[in-house]
């Protein structure tokens, strides 16, 4: 995959996010901030779910897996950029920048699918609560996150094959700070509209495809509810009200980058700032601020790191 005899360029340049220094120094900061914030409020709601026995359930179990792959997306980019702002020194080799796709591309089709499940964990929970721990058990949880982790690197995988064997040979700017499909495509010394359509296509499809199971998910959940529990409506809009702006926000850049037909790439760094460093941000707040049993789990969490802090 990696041999040189397919590319005579050996590394990529980001132009970044500005070409001004002052901007970049402006930048480094509020990168470096949003970036521990993502990390640390990310692992505490992983750490929350696997120490607290009372979230031991399906709910909370696909939460942390949620945090923990907004963690690793964040990982994949932002620090790179935060050097880059810092040093100035905006290039990442060939195989690295083939990684960084693979990668995305695993995460990010690895999340909708999780996505998915957690809108059928909703549904099972909201709609069948007598059978919800006989059809969400821990085997079938564990059995939906392998399909997850699965089909994000079969997806990932199908994507990066298609390109991989194209030339290189000259242009090596990518006006981005992040590798991606798009930039990558448009790079290669050969004519690649039928090819760039085909992996536009795919991502964006399946990204507007899913986007709108998911938003067809929640209304029948809601209307289900509405027709068949009095009274249920609101308590079942409040507890769909965040998986709903989660998925917005994570589907919402993937559909215009991908499927935009007047991309500009002003737009498309905003969107790729917002799916890197302002979503994984807002997935635990959204999540945690809006559940009793979490905010109690992590004051407890909270107490117990304190205590072991101050014991000699």
């Amino acid at each position: 995959m990696y041999d040189a005899n397919y590319s005579e360029v050996s590394q990529f340049v980001f132009l970044g996010l500005s070409t001004s220094r002052q901007v970049q120094h402006f930048l480094l900061p509020f990168s470096t901030v949003f970036y521990v914030t993502i990390i640390l409020g990310n692992l505490f709601v992983v750490f929350t779910v696997l120490f607290d026995p009372h979230l031991h359930s399906p709910m909370y179990f696909l939460l942390a897996n949620l945090s923990f792959i907004d963690s690793c997306l964040s990982t994949l980019t932002v620090p790179k950029m935060i050097s880059d702002l810092y040093s100035g020194h905006k290039t990442i080799s060939f195989q690295g920048c083939v990684i960084q796709i693979f990668i995305l591309h695993v995460l990010g089709g690895s999340e909708m699918v999780l996505l998915i499940t957690m809108a059928l964990d909703r549904y099972v929970a909201i709609c069948k609560p007598l059978h919800y721990l006989t059809v969400m058990s821990p085997r079938m949880c564990i059995l939906l996150l392998s399909a997850a982790w699965a089909i994000g690197l079969i997806h990932s995988a199908a994507q990066l094959a298609s390109v991989v064997h194209l030339p290189f040979c000259g242009p090596n700017e990518i006006d981005n700070f992040y590798c991606d499909l798009p930039q990558f495509i448009k790079l290669a010394c050969t004519d690649t509209y039928r090819m760039e359509f085909m992996i536009t296509a795919n991502s964006g499809f399946i990204s507007t495809g899913t986007f709108f199971l998911l938003i067809i998910s929640y209304i029948f959940i809601l209307v289900s509810v509405w027709k068949h529990y009095s009274g249920g409506l609101s308590k079942a809009l409040s507890t769909l009200s965040a998986h709903i702006t989660v998925v917005v926000l994570f589907f919402g850049p993937c559909i215009f980058v991908y499927l935009w037909p007047f991309p500009t790439v002003s737009v498309d760094k905003f969107l790729a700032i917002l799916d890197f460093m302002i979503t994984p941000i807002l997935n635990p707040a959204i999540y945690t601020l809006r559940n009793k049993d979490m905010k109690i789990a992590m004051r407890k969490l909270s107490s117990q790191l304190l205590s072991l802090r101050k014991m000699p």
